[in-house]
């Protein structure tokens, strides 16, 4: 079956739309995670410290608090949205792709997923199930993954020109 859209077809004004889109997004998906390296939450003790505070440690150089429940629902409800658009938004390219079906269905299915094994992970993690924190390490790391390959294969995909029509 020949796919409703492809990339490689549109005109080089659009692909360039695309291409600064992707730029965009890139750099606040990064910047993000660059946020988590800066709360140490690169590290399942990080992780589990920045939700449930360090107050109890005696060798901390910046004192964390317990998050309360009130930000902890903000930080779970904004998150899933706002990533869950972001990759509604990759995932709606990576279908005008030419990879095989397999690999548009993982790349475009298996971020929903990490999205809600993350920030229900990181929520339990505050209800004190702490081993969560290896989950979560897990899942945002095949998120962080799937997000790049899913950029890397639209950008190819822009860069190749169109198939011409018979």
């Amino acid at each position: 079956m020949e796919p409703y859209f492809l990339l490689r077809n549109f005109s080089k004004p659009f692909k360039g739309f695309i291409l600064a889109f992707l730029f965009v997004l890139s750099v606040g998906y990064f910047t993000g995670l660059s946020f988590v390296a800066q709360t140490d939450s690169n590290y399942p003790s990080g992780i589990v410290e920045n939700y449930n505070g360090n107050e109890d440690s005696e060798e901390v150089l910046v004192m964390k608090f317990k998050k309360g429940q009130r930000e902890m629902l903000t930080i779970v409800h904004t998150h899933v949205l706002s990533i869950g658009f972001i990759f509604a938004l990759l995932g709606l390219l990576v279908w005008g792709t030419q990879i095989s079906t397999k690999w548009k269905t993982f790349l475009t299915i298996e971020p929903f997923c990490s999205i809600i094994i993350t920030f229900g992970g990181i929520y339990l993690i505050w209800l004190e199930y702490t081993a969560m924190a290896y989950v979560v390490m897990i899942s945002g790391i095949l998120m962080t993954l799937s997000f790049i390959a899913g950029a890397v294969v639209v950008c190819l995909d822009l860069i190749k020109s169109p198939i011409e029509s018979h």
